[in-house]
Order: structure tokens, then sequence, then C-alpha cells
């Protein structure tokens, strides 16, 4: 993954917390109180100030190891390379450390789980926003019905995240392919109906970063994780 992609998934990701700040939606993926937290911030407003995307702190950024190699010492190494090894690497980490406290394993069973509560949260302010806006008098008429599509697609979510749940606890290796292999499709759901009627969707950027969400959890549940 570039590092243009890292500075733009980090500034997405701050987008969504300004979002967070706005509603009274649950608690935001990621602590801005934490230590760590506002070490991350620090990289976000140095990197995007920086005249050369690849570098940060005089240091000259090739490629992910590179990247990892320079993020917080709070950030666990072991969290470092499960997520090393899911598409989206850095939204791993952001996502999932919230959802980990000291006694958790750093093993991949548990950063499932975590991505997993990340999914449910991040669908939960979308699905809080989507149904905000579908209420909204201002909104026009033949946009709302492509809302209630976008409505649909998150409880959907929601509903596999549960089940993914289960299957955890069942030790359920099919159906939980299944139903993380179900979100790839659903979160499509809501930027192709507006597609379809030639709108830009106001969920773009939540929907971009839940996306990035599901594939992890999917290469870490499929790949990783063995019952």
């Amino acid at each position: 993954m570039g590092i243009n992609h890292f500075i733009l998934a980090l500034i997405s990701f701050t987008c969504l917390l300004s979002f967070s700040a706005s509603t009274n939606a649950p608690p935001p993926l990621f602590d801005a109180s934490s230590p760590t937290s506002l070490e991350l911030y620090d990289m976000i407003e140095a990197m995007s100030e920086s005249p050369s995307p690849f570098a940060f702190d005089g240091i000259e950024l090739e490629s992910i190891d590179n990247l990892l190699s320079i993020l917080p010492s709070g950030v666990d190494p072991a969290l470092q390379q499960i997520c090393g090894n899911t598409d989206h690497p850095v939204e791993c980490i952001i996502a999932t450390m919230p959802f980990l406290d000291e006694k958790t394993p750093i093993e991949p069973l548990s950063i499932l789980k975590a991505g997993i509560e990340a999914m449910d949260n991040q669908t939960k302010y979308a699905l809080a926003e989507v149904t905000k806006l579908s209420m909204d008098p201002t909104t026009p008429k033949n946009v709302v019905p492509i809302l209630q599509t976008c409505i649909d697609v998150y409880n959907s979510i929601l509903n596999s995240d549960q089940k993914s749940l289960e299957a955890i606890s069942n030790c359920n290796l099919v159906q939980l392919s299944t139903e993380l292999g179900a979100n790839v499709e659903n979160i499509l759901g809501c930027d192709n109906a507006f597609k379809q009627a030639k709108l830009k969707s106001p969920m773009k950027k939540m929907d971009a970063m839940l996306e990035k969400i599901i594939s992890n959890t999917l290469t870490i549940g499929v790949d990783m994780v063995h019952f």
C-alpha cells in the first residue's frame, strides 16, 4: 500500500471521528486521548504537511514495512505482524486497537473479534447518519428510497456481524467465512444504489472505511484463524 494511500486513509478516518463528535452515536473507534492515539495524530499532521509524501521526520518511506516500522511504540509488534498480512494494514491497526486491552492475547482470533466489533461500531455510525438523512425534510424525495437501501445494507452487516460472533463461539469456520464474505457484498449495496441513480453517495467515506475493515476481517478469518 502506498504512502499516499496511508495519508488518505488516516485523514479519512479523522473525518469519521469529526462526525462521531457531533452525534449521539457509540464511542469512536479510536481513543484520541491515549498517548498512542496522539502520536498517530501527530504523524497524520506531519505527513500531510510534508512536501514529500514519502518523507516523515527526515525518513524516506518506500514501503508499508517502512511505515509500520515508525508507528508509535504503543502499537504491539504482534498486532503489526497480523495486520501487515491484510490488504489494509494501517486501517487494521487503527480499527482494532480500541477493542484490545492489556489482557487480550494478540493473536488472529482476538484481532478478528476486535475487527468485527470495529465493523459493528462503524456500521452503527453509518446507520445513524443515513437514518438522520432519510428523515431530514430537506432531503430530496427521490433520494429517500436510496437511503432506505443503505439502511437495509447496514442492518444486513450488523446481522452478519452477530452471526459471525456466533460462528466463532461455535468454532464454525464455514459459517464464519460465509458471514464475513457476505459483508464484502453487502457494503457495496449503498454506493451501487446511488451510482444507479447517477448520484454521489453521502456515505462514500464511511463506506470506504467499512469496506477496508470488512476486507481485513475476511482475510484474518479465512487465512489466519484455525479452530
